[in-house]
């Protein structure tokens, strides 16, 4: 594909099977397409049991269930991999969906971190498969982009999945098993991929031209990076509320602002399991908003901590009314064509 191909050729390819199709949907739940609820949001119920009053069990059950979900969605998508390569690999060179592949080594390091206070080996299994494959594709796709070949119009929030928010989601496992200095090598990594690819995602957004509707809520991954390089950052400072958290906290309410703003630009499409991506960002504001909510018994940030909390809650809720009713249309998981796939086998 050439730095000229239209708008329509950057949508999702028609021959990635049920798997595929699905992710494509759920891809941009930023960093957890596998998953029908935003990790940072069992993530801030987790956290907010050990800081409040209130039973863990709600954090407990959800971390329990995105496990769940993960492990059937892999087999699944591994299962496409081994019966239907060219799907996978079709998927991998397309220049849009390329990005959210990385989506299965990050949610492999998210559930790596929920399994540290329930059974440390396997944690350290998982953080091990996911550094690797994340590290692996980066470089096989992020530095591919480099050759001078990449549409214009694919230039979307999506490529901060591969390099940003999996080193970023990195840090955060190496500061759940103890590896604060692995954690920070990862922590650099991330900030700096993100400085370099955010002006040129924005150049994009502001002065070439307008996304196509399909594209327009890979937005809800742009109010990610500086909420999860938050998070990570915490994870590897031992947890200090120091300045340059509460300014990646203060940027991340920024771009919350930026979202709200927007919302009658992406809302003017039906609503779509793509609207997830939203959710990755929103539960981390809930998740850094509670740390540094607790780290001041007064004030501003102690003042945000509960609010941030109901309204990430809110819309989770709503999230998983409008997916649930996708869902019981039929119009959430799409099968494919078996022969489609058998025809990208042949090619």
């Amino acid at each position: 594909m050439t730095a000229t191909a239209p708008a329509r050729d950057l949508q999702q390819p028609k021959d990635l099977g049920l798997i595929g199709g699905l992710r494509h949907r759920l891809a941009v739940v930023a960093l957890t397409v596998r998953d029908a609820v935003g990790p940072w949001f069992r993530v801030a119920w987790r956290y907010a049991g050990t800081i409040w009053p209130v039973t863990r069990w709600p954090g407990e059950i959800l971390v329990a269930l995105a496990v769940a979900i993960w492990f059937l969605l892999s087999v699944a998508f591994l299962t496409r991999a081994v019966r239907f390569p060219h799907s996978v690999l079709a998927e991998m060179r397309h220049p849009v969906m390329s990005s959210f592949v990385s989506l299965f080594p990050a949610t492999t390091l998210l559930v790596a971190i929920g399994f540290v206070p329930w059974y440390r080996p396997v944690a350290l299994g998982l953080f091990s498969v996911g550094v690797v494959i994340q590290l692996a594709y980066a470089a096989w796709q992020s530095a591919g982009l480099w050759r001078g070949k990449h549409p214009e119009e694919a230039t979307t929030p999506g490529l901060y999945l591969p390099t940003v928010a999996n080193n970023f989601i990195s840090a955060m496992a190496c500061g759940a098993l103890g590896f604060h200095d692995a954690g920070l090598v990862f922590l650099g990594a991330g900030v700096f991929s993100w400085l370099s690819l955010e002006p040129v995602i924005l150049q994009r957004l502001r002065s070439a031209g307008e996304l196509p509707a399909a594209l327009r809520t890979s937005l809800g991954i742009q109010l990610a990076p500086a909420l999860v390089a938050c998070s990570a950052w915490f994870s590897v400072n031992g947890g200090e509320a120091d300045t340059f958290a509460k300014m990646l906290f203060g940027y991340g309410l920024l771009q919350l602002l930026f979202m709200l703003r927007l919302m009658p630009w992406y809302l003017s499409q039906p609503f779509n399991a793509s609207f997830w991506s939203f959710s990755f960002g929103v539960s981390a504001l809930a998740t850094t908003g509670l740390h540094l909510g607790q780290s001041s018994p007064s004030g501003f940030f102690h003042a945000l901590a509960v609010p941030l909390f109901i309204f990430t809650n809110v819309i989770i809720a709503m999230l998983l009314v409008r997916t649930f009713i996708l869902l019981m249309q039929g119009k959430l998981l799409v099968r494919a064509d078996k022969a489609l796939l058998m025809q990208s086998e042949e090619k």
